[in-house]
């Protein structure tokens, strides 16, 4: 796993595993502290996108943030996850969590509250402060040793609200906050209520504030049991429409449909399409240690292009100011002429439009500022940045692929994911393929009288019937040439380019299977191979 939670002051252990984790982290660090700092500071990067990173960012374990409207389900579903309570929870149909709430792991349980949480070195949660006391009072940490809790952390945000009371009662911005924890977590989950699908206001500016972190987003579609099928396909449609009028990409988002909590399905017709979703769904979050490392290493690369794209804006509008005489008129005129000087920059460095700030933005923050105290561009600390995203990144990247190969894949594990891997409750047990694996009987066996009567009509010869005679009953299922012909291999178990009875059923099972939905097996095991076959088949193996 790529662990983040190295040895502070930058010990080295040895060990191919440990030593190559410690100099990813330290690389990392080092980077951003040697290269990319300098920049941000030259041109005050901090006080118009995002505070300096610190220890804690490049250290702390994969986040998930869960966003949504009241009532969707997001206390509950990190309920699901851990499969116990945790501190400060509260489930109800009402607006019940009105604060930040991050989920961590701890050896005793408790809560610590935002004023403390902000001054503690080791969480990542540092510079919180500069959105105040209002939103201090509205956060807090609560902490209990949780196995799911000790792979990746999880973030619970307060209810969206529709209308301008609550987002002026709420007294700081919460789409600033929004936006500060999008840029350090791992992945955002926006829930959405089956009986809920209106975006409202502020859920919409909320969703805007993601911008540049798409690739972060899933959805989830809760509460889908208490739809029948024909509802259901309605309320994605919907859904899907409206997501496409707030989200701005051509790629059309990932949603999970489910019912994500510890209850009994009110409508069990898409039992199966829930499973199958769900644990899609786990899949995703329990890959996210695996990819803390290559996520942070995305971040930098995108916070040094907006660094870059900064310093340009700010050294532009240093270079347009007047020496003398009528600053603060051409400050106006600058500030209403930026969409231009955008077009201008991109033509002059060759950088993509979407590397830029958000114009309307940029305007409003320029707003307060003093042209003439920026600074002139640095060419040197340009080529530094530039340096860097060209030639260290790579010998990083190549680190990071060195570990795949070097360390056993880490997942989260414990609460709801346990119950996903194996057991006769496990995803996919006894369906398809897998059908018959834990019973004695031959599993094609209930349905080889029906075969054997298409069998006998295709003239077998001394038991068998050719490969022209099976394809002619084959190719009834409407199946693929390429599907028809991984079934042949499968079920001439002998290699004769023939089928006896027992193959030929076995090739009419796996048939069945792929009609149904299920895939094939790569190779075909033990329990569906024919009874009068299993000696010589295992011995050729």
């Amino acid at each position: 796993m790529f662990s983040w939670l190295g040895k502070q002051g930058g010990g080295r252990e040895r060990g191919g595993g440990t030593d190559v984790v410690q100099t990813v982290t330290g690389g990392l660090r080092d980077l951003y502290l040697r290269k990319l700092l300098p920049l941000e500071e030259h041109y005050r990067f901090h006080e118009f996108h995002s505070p300096a990173l610190e220890e804690a960012d490049f250290e702390n374990k994969p986040m998930v943030l869960l966003v949504g409207q009241y009532s969707t389900g997001k206390t509950t579903f990190i309920r699901y996850l851990l499969e116990q309570d945790f501190p400060g929870m509260r489930i109800g149909p009402e607006p019940t969590t009105d604060s930040f709430i991050a989920v961590m792991y701890g050896e005793t349980e408790g809560n610590v509250p935002g004023n403390a949480l902000v001054v503690d070195p080791k969480k990542p949660f540092r510079k919180l402060s500069r959105f105040g006391n209002a939103f201090l009072n509205r956060f807090m940490c609560s902490q209990l040793p949780n196995e799911v809790l000790k792979s990746i952390s999880i973030i619970d945000s307060p209810g969206i609200l529709s209308g301008e009371k609550q987002r002026i009662s709420r007294g700081y911005d919460f789409c600033q906050v929004l936006q500060w924890f999008a840029e350090r977590v791992d992945r955002i989950i926006l829930l959405f209520d089956a009986h809920k699908l209106d975006i409202s206001d502020e859920f919409s500016e909320a969703i805007k504030s993601f911008r540049g972190q798409d690739d972060k987003i899933r959805v989830v579609l809760n509460k889908a049991d208490q739809v029948d099928t024909q509802q259901l396909m309605r309320v994605y449609g919907a859904l899907m429409w409206s997501l496409g009028k707030v989200i701005d990409t051509p790629e059309v988002l990932r949603v999970y449909i489910g019912s994500f909590w510890a209850h009994p399905l009110r409508n069990t017709d898409n039992r199966r399409l829930f499973e199958a979703e769900a644990q899609d769904l786990f899949k995703d979050i329990q890959s996210l240690p695996q990819k803390a490392a290559v996520r942070k290493l995305n971040d930098l690369i995108k916070r040094a292009r907006l660094a870059k794209v900064h310093a340009y804006i700010i050294s532009y509008l240093k270079k347009e100011m007047p020496s003398v005489f009528g600053k603060e008129n051409k400050k106006k005129e600058l500030i209403n002429k930026l969409p231009e000087i955008y077009i201008q920059l991109q033509r002059e460095y060759h950088i993509s439009a979407g590397d830029f700030p958000e114009v309307k933005k940029m305007q409003e923050l320029l707003e307060n500022c003093d042209f003439t105290k920026f600074h002139s561009l640095k060419p040197k600390l340009i080529e530094a940045v530039d340096n860097m995203l060209a030639n260290k990144i790579a010998s990083l990247m190549n680190l990071i692929s060195q570990e795949e190969s070097n360390m056993p894949t880490e997942m989260v594990q414990g609460g709801a994911f346990d119950g996903t891997m194996a057991g006769p409750f496990g995803h996919g047990y006894g369906e398809g393929a897998k059908e018959g694996a834990d019973e004695e009987e031959w599993v094609v066996a209930k349905d080889k009288p029906a075969y054997d009567e298409i069998f006998y009509t295709l003239s077998p010869i001394n038991g068998k019937i050719s490969g022209i005679s099976a394809k002619k009953e084959m190719v009834t299922s409407k199946l693929p040439n390429s599907v028809l012909g991984k079934i042949w291999k499968l079920a001439d178990c002998d290699g004769d380019g023939m089928l006896d009875d027992e193959e030929f059923a076995l090739a009419k099972h796996l048939i069945k299977i792929k009609l149904d939905g299920y895939e094939l097996p790569g190779t075909l095991p033990s329990h569906l191979v024919p009874p009068s076959h299993r000696k010589p088949f295992q011995t050729a193996e």
